[in-house]
């Protein structure tokens, strides 16, 4: 006769005990919407904010950060919030609740949705032939598209509150709504056009 008491079963888990972890606390990350099937491995959206460079060794690896990370970094690539990486997540934070106040939606899939828009497909390099430099246009890859959406972000963001009354906060929701929208009028917007056409004349 075996003398060993039967193990207790394990409590089975339900789906309603499960919860998501949230962005910020705030904002669902999992019905995240891409419209882009090319730049949706490098659009990663994770509910840290914050991964303390953990990537940082190998090139590529910066497509496994989040979106939202990527572009706090961003926006500290100036020479006002070099460095300062609780500042900028606090004015993407500020960014974000304007964001969804004017919108009444994700501010996450509106980020996305503005860096799907705001990557150029085009762009131009330039070759030399017997020492004169010829302009050609090439494809971008789907990488650098999300690369250079985000520099236009940030780059929309400073010239929208640098010198100015509008907080960055408001400036960067301001670049955000407008790419997302593909207003002309946004700087994101207005670069990738500028870039594809000047690429479009170098066939």
């Amino acid at each position: 006769m075996s003398s060993e008491a039967p193990e207790p079963d394990a409590p089975a888990s339900t789906d309603d005990e499960r919860v998501s972890a949230k962005l910020f606390g705030e904002y669902e990350i999992d019905e995240i919407e891409y419209a882009d099937e090319s730049t949706r491995r490098y659009l990663s959206v994770t509910p840290i904010a914050h991964t303390m460079g953990r990537h940082s060794e190998k090139q590529f690896k910066k497509s496994e950060i989040s979106v939202v990370e990527r572009l706090i970094n961003r926006l500290m690539q100036t020479e006002e919030n070099t460095g300062k990486k609780q500042q900028a997540t606090r004015i993407v934070r500020d960014a974000f609740e304007i964001v969804e106040e004017r919108t009444d939606e994700n501010p996450v899939q509106v980020l996305v949705t503005a860096v799907e828009n705001a990557g150029p497909r085009e762009e131009t390099v330039r070759l030399k032939y017997g020492g004169i430099s010829v302009p050609k246009a090439v494809d971008v890859a789907p990488q650098r598209r999300v690369d250079q959406a985000l520099k236009f972000i940030a780059q929309g963001t400073q010239s929208g509150s640098f010198k100015t009354t509008t907080p960055a906060a408001e400036a960067l929701a301001n670049q955000l709504i407008g790419a997302a929208n593909y207003d002309l009028q946004a700087y994101p917007i207005g670069q990738k056009e500028e870039q594809e056409r000047v690429a479009a004349a170098a066939r």
